[in-house]
């Protein structure tokens, strides 16, 4: 299975939708929006945000989702508690894994900072088992790192 992205003409694309754009929804809406035109063999993008000590489902494209995640449930979850990306080979290996989507079998989940602090996280799923690599994290902090300058500012 190939699943090549061009992440620095995603980035390039992203910085041109949020530049100058003061609206949170707005810009993580589109954030989902171009991952999933760009991304093969994806189910599911979207963002969770920190919400009085839950991640709280925001903009995605996909299936219905998981509206609340308590830090260290799942692979949202995980990542938060651990501050660290999770790229999950097979979810079904996951301790713990939630189920929002059945047709999920691997994903990647990256914090996103604001300030300092975990503001949520990047989440992307994959019905495919072993969809995503390390070049695709590498890819992925990029554009987390636009998007934590836009939602800083």
């Amino acid at each position: 299975m190939q699943n090549t992205v061009n992440y620095k003409f995603v980035a390039q694309r992203l910085v041109a939708l949020t530049d100058g754009v003061p609206y949170e929804t707005a810009n993580l809406a589109n954030a989902s929006a171009l991952l999933w035109q760009h991304m093969e063999n994806i189910n599911w993008v979207g963002f969770y945000k920190m919400t009085d000590d839950l991640l709280v489902l925001g903009p995605f494209q996909g299936k219905p989702a998981c509206v609340r995640i308590p830090v260290g449930k799942g692979v949202c979850g995980t990542a938060v508690a651990e501050d660290a990306a999770q790229l999950v080979y097979d979810v079904h290996d996951f301790p713990g894994h939630i189920a929002c989507d059945s047709a999920s079998n691997s994903e990647i989940v990256l914090p996103i900072h604001v300030n300092g602090r975990i503001w949520g996280v990047l989440d992307i799923d994959s019905p495919y088992v072993g969809r995503f690599t390390e070049e695709d994290r590498a890819g992925l902090e990029r554009i987390v790192a636009i998007l934590e300058g836009v939602l800083a500012a």
